[in-house]
């Protein structure tokens, strides 16, 4: 089956922080890292999103093209700046950010790329609850409803955001409501719902909307709710370099289940265990090698030795 993954994210330049000190500048944001990934595994991968007409703005534009990623669909913005995210790394190395972002008055200003039935819509973040962008997200998601794709939704809400949590509700539930499969982590969720319990979630504020959860815990095990599995499973001990491109990747790896599973429509609430096992083993690798380096997506050396390695039956099977 000839398939797209369609991202719809925010793009923005981390500058990352060890011990006081700046050590890398790495094109990013949520959908961004995630689509990154996928171009770089050979997908069929387009990318919505905004960028200014300035030099970050077009180091990210090239960035997209040099990793298989369609950027037709990126608004190229030319009063204002394209955003920048100073990420510290504390002793654990996980990430607290201070943005920096100006943006213009009119935001989004693309044509929607095609969309056919099974293929495959990540989205997340604040960037698809922003009020300023709600009603162009809003259009897309109907109009990839309309056409019968697989909607994958990453809340990806943050501590910067959870004051707005109530008055975001009602765009939250819709979004679920577009859902095939929606992920997030603890800390998302009690940001989001005032609760860090998967299962009290997926109960009282998921279920109805969206039949398949997953929640990650940082390194603690990864929780997934669906109509036919509810299982853990343990994720991998490994020393950290960065952990910001750790649940992005993870959304990678599900993204790229699906795909080799043949998941479509017709099956998504039907995953056998097996399938679902594969498909999160999948994740759990990407977003494991992830935290090992700088870098906020798979390495094009990992993403080709990873392709080669689905040649061995052990992998998918």
């Amino acid at each position: 089956m000839d398939r797209k993954i369609i991202g719809i994210g925010e793009t923005i330049m981390d500058i990352i922080f060890k011990n006081g000190q700046p050590t890398a500048a790495v094109p990013g944001g949520s959908v961004f890292n995630s689509v990154i990934s996928l171009g770089r595994l050979g997908q069929t991968v387009t990318f919505i999103s905004e960028t200014g007409n300035d030099r970050v703005g077009r180091i990210i534009l090239d960035f997209l093209k040099d990793n298989g990623v369609n950027n037709e669909n990126v608004c190229v913005y030319y009063d204002g700046r394209t955003p920048i995210s100073l990420a510290w790394l504390n002793e654990n190395n996980d990430a607290e950010y201070e943005f920096y972002k100006n943006y213009p008055k009119a935001r989004l200003d693309v044509i929607w790329p095609r969309v056919e039935r099974n293929d495959i819509v990540i989205m997340g973040s604040y960037f698809v609850l922003n009020p300023v962008l709600r009603s162009k997200v809003l259009e897309f998601l109907r109009y990839a409803k309309e056409r019968e794709a697989i909607i994958y939704y990453d809340f990806n809400f943050r501590d910067n955001h959870k004051g707005e949590a109530m008055k975001l509700y009602p765009d939250i539930l819709e979004n679920l409501e577009f859902s095939d499969i929606v992920r997030g982590s603890t800390e998302d969720i009690l940001n989001m719902f005032g609760d860090d319990n998967p299962d009290r979630i997926y109960e009282k504020e998921v279920d109805f909307y969206c039949k398949n959860m997953i929640c990650t815990d940082g390194g603690k095990n990864v929780h997934l709710i669906s109509p036919v599995v509810h299982k853990d499973y343990p994720v991998k001990d490994i020393k950290t370099v960065s952990t910001i491109g750790a649940g992005d990747n993870f959304n990678a790896g599900i993204i790229f289940g699906l795909v080799k599973e043949n998941i479509t429509k017709d099956n998504i609430q039907h995953m056998t265990e097996e399938q679902w096992d594969r498909i999160i083993r999948c994740a759990i690798d990407f977003s494991s090698h992830v935290c090992q380096s700088l870098h906020n997506s798979i390495s094009k050396e990992y993403a080709q030795n990873y392709l080669a390695k689905q040649q061995q039956p052990t992998l998918f099977e």
